[in-house]
């Protein structure tokens, strides 16, 4: 169990808690390590969902600058953005679908975070900035998973002002795809809504997500057919069409 961050898994969905509050959720290299480790342990456990939640005011404040200022500005010091990196790619990559549940204020590289998972569930009240520009840098590596949701041209503003903005306008833009006043209500609906899928098919399901809209037609069309072909013939919709005719829930393996 990690100082910062713990995780808790139960009946399939493994929830990692960010709780480093004394620099609201900062992506300190111990916090990110520690979320690396956490996703490590949730993959071992073949979880069928992944929530990533925090406790605290804020979801995450982005780089924790008092940290960053006390590296080298240059040779090769401990300045290394990879573990942030291969984080981000594991929620974004990774086979069980990803929940962001937010119930307080993201900034920077906490939206990148955030942006990393499928799902991005946040209160009505939060707020968000991408403070990159005003500190004298760029949102560099957190553009990756945020330009894969949002159009250039409605984050730009944002991006090159550091302005901040609210919920409805996350939601508008793509950012996020849930806004409650219940956060906890959605995210557990939204995992059982998962859990009630057979696993290799929700699997598929995330990697056709990210992996069409990169293909040209007619490479996407041929994917996918062989794709369509190969899970109508296996045991999953066999038992999923039986279930259907007999009226049961499907019992799908575990």
């Amino acid at each position: 169990m990690g100082e910062l961050v713990r995780l808790d898994l139960d009946d399939g969905i493994a929830t990692i808690t960010l709780d480093s509050q004394h620099n609201r959720n900062a992506l300190s290299r111990q916090l990110v390590s520690e979320l690396g480790e956490c996703l490590d342990d949730a993959a071992a456990a073949r979880s069928r969902v992944i929530v990533l939640r925090h406790e605290g005011p804020a979801f995450c404040a982005g780089a924790d600058l008092k940290e960053r200022s006390d590296e080298p500005p240059k040779g090769d010091g401990p300045l290394d953005s990879s573990p942030m990196v291969d984080v981000m790619r594991r929620l974004m990559e990774g086979p069980a679908p990803t929940i962001a549940a937010v119930d307080g204020a993201v900034r920077a590289g906490g939206i990148g975070l955030m942006a990393s998972c499928d799902l991005v569930v946040v209160h009505e009240d939060v707020g968000f900035a991408l403070t990159e520009v005003r500190i004298g840098v760029a949102p560099a590596i957190i553009s990756v998973p945020i330009l894969r949701r949002v159009p250039a041209s409605r984050i730009a503003a944002a991006m090159l002002t550091g302005e901040p903005f609210n919920a409805a306008e996350a939601r508008d833009m793509g950012l996020v795809t849930h806004v409650t006043d219940d956060v906890t209500t959605v995210v557990d609906h939204l995992c059982g809504g998962i859990r009630a899928g057979a696993p290799r098919a929700v699997t598929e399901t995330k990697r056709v997500l990210g992996r069409v809209p990169t293909l040209d037609l007619d490479t996407a069309f041929d994917e996918m057919r062989r794709l369509s072909d190969e899970l109508f013939r296996g045991p999953d919709a066999a038992e999923g069409m039986a279930a259907f005719r007999e009226k049961r829930p499907p019992v799908w393996p575990t």
